[in-house]
């Protein structure tokens, strides 16, 4: 019996029938690690950078810089500030809020033009940037040839996934289309009943009642249906991560939502399928949804798969 519910359920995924809202998570295509040049006049204007909650950024500078001429708005949204001579580390708590831009400048040691760097920090609620290069001095050839070799990286990866994503859209709807692409294997799709164990995080833009796990050949999939909290503003998910202990995230190929979460409203469905190479990704997982401006999130830990 479940596995004939939850055929029903990655076939409408796939499909994308009705009148539910389909929508593709919004995911960062770009080399692992960000490179900035600064120019020599200080006249370059401030370079946005993503951070978020719990994660690490890292700024790594050619020149040696000063400690004591870093500025930092909101410091106290951060958990870590670790300055060095060359390094700065930064990993924002939970007291920022998704959306919040705060400019952080850095003063160089040598006297030398630019004499400084700025920068905005933009919050998003699960991305951030990992490594940020930042070279005053013309760069050395082999950074530009490692460059090359990660944007080529890159390129294979968007090739494969347009591959993978045309292959899909070419094959039939229903239980056809989810055999044809390899999605569902011969032992159908597995599932569980997540809703007791699976905690919420307080202040979330909306209230979980049911979660459900399902894995099949490739995939995963987490369903929950949401409650409004009552807000007058809708919510719809457009994007969501799922990331383990260690920090290691599962790829999200799709979130869908059955409708707008608003007052008066039933309660709305929304699954987050992701891929699943193999048996391995079981969790536990933590889960966080957010809508189009990143501000209003909903987060959910201890999610497993079967």
């Amino acid at each position: 019996m479940h596995h004939s519910v939850s055929a029903v359920l990655l076939s409408l995924l796939l499909s994308g029938a009705g009148a539910a809202l389909a929508q593709s998570p919004s995911s960062t295509v770009g080399l692992s690690v960000r490179r900035i040049e600064l120019v020599s006049d200080d006249a370059q204007p401030a370079v946005e950078v993503a951070v978020s909650p719990g994660l690490s950024t890292v700024f790594l500078f050619d020149s040696e810089v000063s400690r004591e001429g870093l500025m930092l708005e909101g410091r106290e949204r951060f958990a870590m500030v670790d300055a060095g001579l060359n390094t700065l580390r930064l990993i924002p708590s939970e007291k920022i809020s998704a959306g919040e831009r705060l400019k952080l400048t850095v003063r160089f040691q040598d006297g030398a033009a630019p004499a400084s760097a700025t920068f905005v920090l933009v919050a998003h609620p699960a991305r951030s940037e990992a490594l940020v290069e930042v070279y005053r001095r013309k760069r050395s050839v082999e950074t530009y040839q490692e460059e090359v070799r990660l944007a080529r990286i890159e390129a294979e990866k968007c090739r494969e996934e347009n591959e993978r994503l045309r292959a899909e859209r070419s094959a039939p709807d229903g239980l056809t289309g989810l055999i044809s692409t390899e999605v569902l294997s011969k032992r159908g799709v597995d599932y569980r009943d997540l809703t007791k164990g699976v905690s919420q995080a307080p202040g979330g833009a909306a209230v979980k009642q049911w979660v459900y796990a399902y894995r099949a050949a490739r995939r995963v999939a987490v369903e929950v249906t949401l409650n409004s909290r009552g807000d007058d503003q809708p919510w719809t998910a457009v994007g969501a991560t799922l990331r383990g202990k260690a920090n290691e995230e599962l790829k999200v190929l799709q979130v869908w939502q059955s409708g707008p979460l608003a007052p008066g409203s039933t309660n709305q469905r929304v699954v987050v399928e992701a891929e699943a190479a193999s048996e391995s990704p079981q969790g536990p997982f933590t889960l966080k949804l957010w809508d189009a401006d990143g501000r209003r999130t909903v987060t959910l830990g201890n999610v497993t798969f079967p």
